[in-house]
């Protein structure tokens, strides 16, 4: 049981400790170099990370992941790679209080558009590492879907709310 947990964090929950871990840290240095906690940057600059890590699987599993894409969608390889570095701009452009209102909404955006992606491959049985159908459907659609609940609702909170 608690090896099945363990599985199921180093495979899916990836994005979730680097997101949180980053927000932490980041935190507690405002707080000792700023002297005030500034959650509002904190938030921002984690999911920046988070997406630049998560882009980083755009290049090292670029075939798994170009599995992942419904069959309707053509060149993708190129997809993945574009998504990828869209990625890391829109991380980006959350740090740049100018443009971060702008990069919320459009990355909000990107995570409803890649929701089918997500859904594909749970039902394929994608193993976007190893890219073969070795995954597990239930466990990673059980999962996923409500990460991205999750991350939609940081983003909006971060990007736009704290932004008004």
């Amino acid at each position: 049981m608690i090896k099945d947990v363990v599985g199921v964090i180093n495979k899916y929950m990836k994005p979730l400790v680097v997101l949180s871990a980053s927000f932490l840290v980041l935190v507690a240095i405002c707080k000792i170099v700023q002297g005030n906690w500034n959650v509002t940057f904190s938030g921002n600059c984690a999911m920046c990370i988070m997406l630049c890590f998560t882009a980083f699987g755009h290049f090292k599993y670029y075939k798994g992941m170009a599995m992942m894409l419904p069959d309707f969608i053509p060149l993708k390889k190129p997809v993945i790679f574009i998504t990828g570095f869209a990625e890391i701009i829109l991380g980006v452009g959350m740090l740049l209080p100018q443009y971060r209102y702008v990069a919320g909404l459009m990355t909000i955006i990107f995570l409803i558009l890649i929701v089918p992606a997500n859904i594909n491959a749970a039902f394929k049985q994608i193993n976007f590492e190893q890219a073969d159908y070795t995954g597990n459907k239930t466990d990673y659609l059980w999962f996923r879907i409500p990460m991205q609940v999750y991350l939609l609702g940081w983003i909006f909170y971060f990007s736009i709310l704290c932004r008004l």
